[in-house]
């Protein structure tokens, strides 16, 4: 009998100290306390949406970014050490660029027509034609494909091809 007393008056015990508990924190957290912690919440969200809004509008009007992604043909290997060279109409260099470990490189650019030749001594150079428009960004992804990019050598290489060809090789 003394067994089922000590059992209900630590349970009863556990009951009133769970309660008192719920009080102070009831006694904390009035209603005027939670108004307050939600009303500064918002007001911080809203300055930092308006802070990240003005910064696209701190970006000059008249530029864009040009992202170039460099990779070897059939695979996913970015390809590091390549030369990303953007020229204007007139055939001047405006920037060169090189990717880094995942391949990618960024320039911002002023809005208008660009060339971008991406060249690598084991690969063969491409080039392409691209517009850079005001506070867009310009994504160019390059497979090279195997090859070299030298003049040289590819004009010997298409020299013995044609020695073979005539030869019958």
């Amino acid at each position: 009998m003394a067994r089922a007393t000590l059992t209900s008056s630590t349970a009863s015990t556990r009951q009133q100290t769970a309660s008192s508990t719920r009080s102070r924190l009831i006694a904390v957290l009035s209603l005027s306390r939670i108004q307050a912690i939600v009303g500064t919440l918002a007001g911080l969200a809203s300055i930092i949406g308006v802070m990240f809004s003005l910064l696209q509008f701190a970006r000059p009007a008249d530029t864009g970014e040009l992202v170039t992604i460099v990779q070897a043909a059939g695979s996913a290997s970015s390809v590091t050490d390549a030369t990303i060279e953007v020229l204007n109409t007139q055939n001047a260099l405006v920037a060169t660029l090189t990717p880094d470990a995942t391949g990618r490189a960024t320039q911002e650019l002023k809005e208008g027509v660009y060339v971008v030749r991406v060249s690598h001594p084991r690969y063969a150079a491409e080039a392409r034609r691209i517009e850079v428009r005001p506070r867009q960004t310009t994504e160019i992804r390059t497979n090279l494909r195997a090859g070299s990019s030298s003049s040289v050598e590819r004009a010997v290489n298409n020299g013995v091809s044609a020695v073979k060809k005539a030869l019958r090789f």
